[in-house]
């Protein structure tokens, strides 16, 4: 059996998405990670599907390591882009596990996202047990000199943490303390760790160690974490610039409470993968 598929990326945030209204698509983990192997299969973060659903379209998503998550905000503006090509409509309705979303076009395949309210409460990141989440007992590092320390804590419909400093820290840094703290007893469905430096009130550096794939080259869901993790510290105001490994995203935390996502989206190739 073989399925068609368009591969996408968000800020070289890469997936394979499948088109699933039609007829069920539910690879296996193991399929799965072949599907996103770099060197025997399509190669990609996370593999998407698209299904039906009573608001228009569900989004499942699935990362490099076979695991299902809840949402991907880079994801949700390739499948609202391709839904809005096909309906010829300036927005879509896209559920995901993580919550409904919509996706409105922002010019020549750029993409904004209502990502809907952060939550913020401990119980809904979740947390082990209960903390303060503008600054949760976490830590990297010798206990009585730490690198990094009380990163912010939010949902964004899946589970992030923010480390704030004044530097960069490099690629064997993110992908050594990322990947001890994803499946850190404090975290019971694992988290997505970020690591970031606020440049101005308006501008933030950011990278990610995502929960399933690693090191990536952008994270929607994680930028908007940081802008609001940012904001409830004081160090932004509720609008700022993000920039990844990968470029540029704009998140503005509106005063509605809703978090709003907006950037590129770019059609890679399309293909066929063997089932």
């Amino acid at each position: 059996m073989s399925r068609p598929f368009v591969k996408m990326n968000g800020l070289g945030n890469d997936f394979v998405v499948v088109e699933a209204r039609s007829e069920p698509f539910r690879p296996t983990p193991e399929k799965v990670r072949a599907i996103c192997d770099r060197n025997t299969g399509e190669g990609c973060d996370q593999l998407i599907a698209i299904e039906r659903s009573d608001h228009g379209a569900y989004m499942r998503v699935w990362n490099a390591d076979g695991g299902q998550v809840e949402t991907c905000g880079n994801a949700l503006r390739c499948v609202g882009w391709l839904l809005m090509q096909a309906s010829g409509l300036d927005e879509a309705e896209i559920d995901t596990a993580g919550g409904m979303t919509r996706a409105f076009s922002a010019g020549e395949r750029r993409v904004s996202v209502d990502m809907g309210e952060p939550r913020l409460a401990w119980t809904d990141i979740p947390l082990a047990e209960e903390m303060d989440t503008r600054g949760i007992e976490l830590q990297i590092g010798p206990v009585d000199d730490p690198v990094l320390h009380t990163p912010g804590a939010v949902s964004m419909g899946n589970p992030h943490v923010v480390f704030f400093a004044d530097r960069e820290f490099d690629d064997a840094f993110v992908r050594g303390s990322g990947s001890l703290l994803e499946h850190h007893p404090l975290f019971p469905e694992g988290v997505n760790v970020g690591f970031a430096r606020v440049l101005s009130p308006d501008r933030i550096r950011l990278r990610v160690w995502e929960r399933g794939a690693g090191l990536t080259r952008a994270c929607g869901t994680g930028a908007c974490a940081a802008l609001v993790a940012a904001s409830r510290k004081g160090l932004t105001g509720r609008r700022a610039v993000l920039e990844l490994d990968g470029g540029e995203l704009e998140v503005e935390w509106r005063e509605d409470g809703h978090v709003w996502m907006t950037g590129p989206v770019e059609v890679e190739r399309t293909g066929t993968l063997n089932l």
